[in-house]
C-alpha cells in the first residue's frame, strides 16, 4: 500500500471514528485462507479470524488491506446461500467486516484502474464501513450514508457519502 493511500485511509478513520490510528507492519496472506472456486481468492472470514488472532491486546479493532482478490459466501436473511449457489458460494467482495467484531477487511483489488482520486474515495468509504460494522451498524437505508449495503456493485459505494448519517452516528 502506498503511503498517500495509507494516509488518506488513517486520516478518514481519525475524522470518522475520533480514535487513535496505529499502522501495524504488513504480513503475508495465510495460505490456508486461499481458494480457487471461481478464481484464485482469498476467503475474507479467513483473514478476519487471522487478524483477530493477531491483533495486538493494546489495539480494538484492527482493519486488514490487501491487493489480492477476497471473497466470501453470500447469503440470505434466511441464512441460507443466495440463489443462484454458483454465483454466490464464492462471491468477490470490496470488504468485509462482522457486526460487533474486532477485525474487518478491504481489498483493492476491484478498485484499482481508475483515477488516483476515484481510487482514494473508495478504499476511505469501503474503510470507514467496514469498521462501522466492528462497532456495531447494520447497513443503512439512508441516502448518502457510508453504512449503505453496496447491493453488488461498485456504483453503490461511489454515490455514497463519506459520513455516517446522524442514525447510525448517534448508534456508536
Amino acid at each position: 500500500m502506498n503511503q498517500p493511500v495509507l494516509d488518506s485511509i488513517t486520516s478518514i478513520l481519525k475524522r470518522t471514528y475520533h480514535t487513535e490510528i496505529v499502522v501495524l507492519n504488513g504480513k503475508k496472506l495465510p495460505e490456508k485462507a486461499f481458494v480457487n472456486i471461481k478464481s484464485p481468492r482469498y476467503r475474507a472470514d479467513s483473514l478476519l479470524i487471522e487478524l483477530s488472532k493477531n491483533r495486538p491486546d493494546s489495539i480494538g479493532f484492527i482493519l486488514g488491506i490487501t491487493s489480492k482478490d477476497i471473497s466470501t459466501t453470500k447469503r440470505g436473511l434466511d441464512g441460507n446461500i443466495k440463489k443462484p449457489k454458483s454465483k454466490y458460494t464464492d462471491w468477490g467482495v470490496f470488504g468485509l467486516g462482522y457486526k460487533s467484531g474486532t477485525s474487518c477487511i478491504i481489498s483493492t483489488f476491484r478498485l484499482k484502474n481508475v483515477k488516483t482520486d476515484l481510487f482514494i474515495s473508495r478504499v476511505q468509504k469501503i474503510s470507514v464501513h467496514e469498521i462501522g460494522h466492528n462497532l456495531g451498524l447494520d447497513h443503512c437505508e439512508t441516502e448518502k450514508c457510508v453504512m449503505q449495503d453496496a447491493v453488488e456493485t461498485i456504483s453503490t459505494v461511489d454515490s455514497e457519502g463519506f459520513k455516517l448519517c446522524e442514525k447510525c452516528y448517534r448508534k456508536i
